[in-house]
Parts: C-alpha cells; sequence; structure tokens
C-alpha cells in the first residue's frame, strides 16, 4: 500500500497553518491535481472544531476521479485527519500534525492509500506519488503567498 510521510519545518504559526489546510475549498487553486472540492456538509465537533463531509476531484490528463472523504478539524490538538468514504479507492488515511516551534512551526503529513482498480492504480499511482511529495511545498507556497513570506524556510 502506498504511502508518504513527511515533517517541514515552515515560518508560520502552526494556527495559520492549520487554518490554510482546514480551507479546503481553496484546494484547486494551488494544490497539484486537485480540479474541485465541494464540501457536502459541516458539522460542529464536542469540544471543539468540526467535522466536513467533502468531494474532491482529481485528475490528471484525460483521467478525472471524484472521491468523497470525512474531515475531521480539531484545532484544540492543532490536527486534521481524514478518512476515505467513497469512491476509487480501496483505502485512502491523510493525517496533518502542527506542532510549534520558537520561530514558526512544524508540519507533519502522513497519507497511504490504495487504488480499488489495480487499473487504475498503474494509471494514477505514480502520478499521486509525485503529488504527495509535492503537497507540502504547495501548502508552504500558499502561506507565504497569504501570510507573507520572509528569507527562507527554516530547515
Amino acid at each position: 500500500m502506498p504511502m508518504f510521510n513527511s515533517t517541514r519545518r515552515v515560518k508560520h504559526s502552526p494556527g495559520e497553518m492549520f487554518a490554510l489546510v482546514a480551507d479546503v475549498e481553496k484546494y484547486p487553486q494551488f494544490l497539484p491535481l486537485c480540479e474541485g472540492l465541494t464540501v457536502r456538509r459541516r458539522t460542529p465537533r464536542d469540544g471543539g472544531g468540526e467535522v466536513l463531509l467533502a468531494d474532491m476531484t482529481v485528475g490528471y490528463k484525460a483521467i478525472r476521479e471524484t472521491f468523497t472523504s470525512r474531515v475531521t478539524l480539531d484545532p484544540g490538538n492543532l490536527k486534521i485527519v481524514v478518512e476515505y468514504v467513497d469512491g476509487p479507492f480501496r483505502y485512502l488515511e491523510n493525517r496533518w500534525s502542527f506542532k510549534p516551534l520558537d520561530t514558526g512551526s512544524e508540519i507533519g503529513f502522513f497519507i497511504s492509500y490504495e487504488f480499488a482498480s489495480r487499473m487504475l492504480g498503474l494509471l494514477m499511482g505514480a502520478m499521486f506519488d509525485k503529488a504527495f511529495r509535492k503537497f507540502a511545498e504547495a501548502f508552504e507556497k500558499r502561506a507565504d503567498a497569504i501570510y507573507g513570506s520572509s528569507p527562507a524556510a527554516l530547515t
């Protein structure tokens, strides 16, 4: 089962980065392969945050697939968990964490997935892997555009 795990230090606060990742409707503006995203439902969570039911359309060349996921936004613990509901995957799990540093924050990104169709996995698998490797960079660039950029990101 393909998976990708990344930790990245950025110059923006954990709250700013959480808000950026939680703003899922904006993903088509900057995220690789994301062509559309619609939130079907927002439900408040006990203890704060909310749970979204969202449809994301991803595409590469002539291939387009839409899948539904449940996105749990937990601002109190600075975590976001994405669970697969329906679509072309057999399995998909995505987790984000945001930890404060003296300056900026450390962003944790984990995703594990498997396409339901072997053929779709062969067609899209390499592109998904490549896109996931660019996700952290895409979010950091988006944060710079929204919150302002300063010299290079922390390493």
